[in-house]
């Protein structure tokens, strides 16, 4: 068999294994939502596991399981709950996809690794230490990826609510105004500002069905601000519960507050700019300024060499 069709194959069973790895993926997903229904039509037909999933597909419950047991020993500081609710995954669905990609992932990586291996040529094949040191690369890429891509969305996610908390200040501002509570502003917001305030607004539906489910207000505020982690929502809901718990006045702190946000901004932006220039000034000396010299320097050089040869001979 030549190497070409060789490559070929293996590029089409990774490819086959990735389409039948989604295709369960997905199976799994809607198995666990009809499960979901039965179990709120019958409580006593389903008893939900240690991932939080449900009974799901046992192949997919079993990799999940395997998934959440490699992302254990990762999670050596406990961040990973809070990184799920930072990156927006709160759904039984999204935590199975997860533990799935987690468990597949380094199998995937060390399935590519030796496909590519085989078609390596081979005065490279006859080392098998070279072999080891990328089935190890291949393994620990595989265990590393899906937790950096949840930081990554995560991170993300952080700086888009991070962008909408001047507007959330300015909406929450108009409904005081108009007379409502923090509560009625909430449910306010969550009906009129959902298509504006996109990732905040899914964070205040989920602490608003928390209050109308009995939780108390200041603790609600405190979970939502130590699990999103961003400084400015901090101190915006930090304020509304000391309004929530002393009462008093919260047009003018909330202005306050925003004032004190965007002057923070400036000061970053301006922070940005001047590293920006530091950086083009770089650029400019290493690139721009020897071919300036040599464009406006050149012809004179040229002409001077030109006389000194013409003087030699």
């Amino acid at each position: 068999m030549s190497p070409g069709l060789f490559a070929a194959l293996v590029s089409l069973t990774l490819i086959l294994a990735a389409l039948t790895i989604g295709a369960l993926i997905w199976w799994g997903v809607v198995s666990s939502r009809a499960r979901r229904v039965q179990r709120r039509l019958l409580p006593e037909a389903e008893v939900p596991n240690d991932l939080g999933i449900g009974n799901a597909n046992p192949v997919l419950q079993g990799i999940a399981s395997r998934g959440k047991s490699i992302e254990k020993a990762l999670d050596s500081e406990g961040q990973s709950a809070r990184l799920m609710i930072q990156a927006g995954w709160r759904s039984a669905e999204a935590r199975l996809v997860f533990y799935v990609m987690q468990g597949l992932t380094p199998l995937l990586m060390l399935g590519a690794a030796f496909g590519f291996w085989t078609v390596m040529p081979e005065r490279i094949t006859a080392r098998p230490v070279l072999f080891v040191l990328m089935a190890v690369a291949a393994l620990i890429l595989g265990v590393l990826l899906p937790s950096r891509v949840r930081s990554t969305i995560a991170a993300s996610r952080r700086r888009q609510i991070r962008a909408e908390v001047p507007l959330f200040i300015h909406v929450l501002v108009l409904l005081f105004e108009s007379g409502l509570s923090t509560r009625q502003a909430f449910s306010s917001l969550v009906r009129e500002g959902r298509g504006v305030l996109t990732e905040l607004g899914i964070e205040i539906e989920i602490l608003l069905r928390q209050l109308e489910a009995g939780a108390d207000m200041s603790e609600a505020l405190t979970r939502l601000a130590d699990a999103l982690e961003v400084a400015d929502l901090a101190t915006v809901l930090q304020l509304l519960r000391q309004v929530d718990r002393y009462g008093g006045e919260v047009k003018e702190p909330l202005l306050e507050t925003l004032q004190v946000i965007e002057d923070r901004r400036e000061m970053d932006l301006r922070e940005r700019v001047n590293l920006i220039s530091g950086r083009m000034t770089v650029v400019m000396v290493l690139f721009f300024f020897p071919a300036l010299i040599i464009f406006v320097a050149g012809p004179s050089w040229v002409s001077l060499i030109r006389a000194l040869s013409g003087v030699a001979k």
